[in-house]
């Protein structure tokens, strides 16, 4: 579990198709003594991953074919920079709002653009996803908790304050550009439990 609150940012080392997985080595800022064992899990623009194995700054993680057809991360090139942030702890601040990294679609950036002090960004989702855009609602943008607002069909957007700007890659964003989404999980589960109690009534 994940608050959506970005720690730092790692740069992408390599990324190669090996026998059982791709493998992706991230320059990260964690060792250790920071909670990054093996085993552990690990946010990359908002999609949960685990730790293989460390060396003087160097994670190893797995990647499927689902998840590179899921999210950006099939996208990475060498030199890339990615949003990190471990687990939360059990006696942790949410800060943002429950990110489980688990990535439910990409969006594609329509507008990234200045409008007075703030950037204003904004993203369209595929329409099998957009009944989850609430304006005022939660989303996971590239792992960032962000605040949904102007709503329009199957388009939403965030403002970024300079704060996000700095501790993020998303500065680095352009349109045209996948981002990885996941939506509020309360929204998912009421929708779930919403369409169970209509069969059960039909």
């Amino acid at each position: 579990m994940f608050t959506g609150i970005v720690e730092n940012v790692g740069r992408v080392i390599s990324f190669e198709e090996k026998k059982e997985s791709w493998l992706l080595k991230l320059d990260i800022p964690f060792d250790g003594s920071d909670g990054m064992e093996a085993g552990a899990s690990l946010s990359v623009n908002g999609c949960c991953l685990t730790f293989r194995a460390d060396s003087s700054g160097v994670g190893s993680f797995d990647l499927l074919d689902e998840t590179l057809e899921r999210t950006n991360l099939g996208n990475l090139q060498d030199g890339h920079f990615v949003n990190l942030e471990r687990s939360m702890p059990a006696n942790g601040r949410v800060g943002g709002h429950f990110v489980t990294g688990h990535i439910d679609a990409c969006g594609e950036i329509e507008i990234f653009e200045e409008r007075g002090k703030n950037l204003y960004l904004q993203i369209k989702v595929p329409p099998t996803h957009k009944q989850y855009l609430v304006d005022k609602g939660c989303i996971a943008v590239d792992g960032c908790s962000l605040t949904v607002c102007d709503v329009t069909g199957d388009s939403f957007a965030v403002w970024l304050i300079p704060h996000t700007l700095g501790k993020t890659n998303l500065m680095s964003r352009q349109p045209g550009d996948r981002l990885n989404l996941e939506f509020d999980l309360l929204a998912k589960y009421v929708e779930k439990l919403a369409a169970s109690s209509i069969e059960q009534l039909s």
